[in-house]
């Protein structure tokens, strides 16, 4: 049975500076704090954390959501790629960042505390710096 899970965390910037820096390999490997690539066009490919996550943009809207495919080394040939939704939403000078992974395989069990940790954790010091 698949995994699936909705995390969220404030961050002290606007939608457009996020959606930005998550869609710019540059600021996006400055955001997590390790190497990352975006190409910045729905169909486009990602890497994150030196190619241990990859996976293609499915749906883009500026400032507001984005949707990929997602694979990590840690998947099994026979897993079908799992998909995050990042949602970004206004809160009071600030940005309401939502992300539901969901299809992910069973014994991918630790990835809902890897979001926490190698992305949201450094997108705090990122952004509050």
């Amino acid at each position: 049975m698949a995994i699936s899970f909705t995390v969220s965390v404030t961050l002290n910037t606007s939608t457009e500076n996020l959606y930005n820096a998550w869609m710019d390999g540059k600021s996006h490997s400055e955001m997590i704090e390790s190497v990352a690539t975006v190409e910045n066009n729905t169909g486009g490919t990602f890497t994150s954390h030196d190619d241990y996550i990859e996976g293609i943009n499915k749906e883009l809207v500026p400032f507001s959501k984005i949707v990929q495919s997602w694979r990590s080394t840690d998947s099994e040939e026979v897993d079908e790629d799992s998909e995050i939704t990042v949602t970004f939403e206004n809160s009071d000078n600030k940005t309401l960042l939502t992300l539901t992974h969901s299809n992910l395989p069973d014994h991918q069990t630790a990835v809902e505390s890897g979001w926490e940790k190698y992305y949201f954790e450094p997108m705090v010091r990122y952004f509050n710096s």
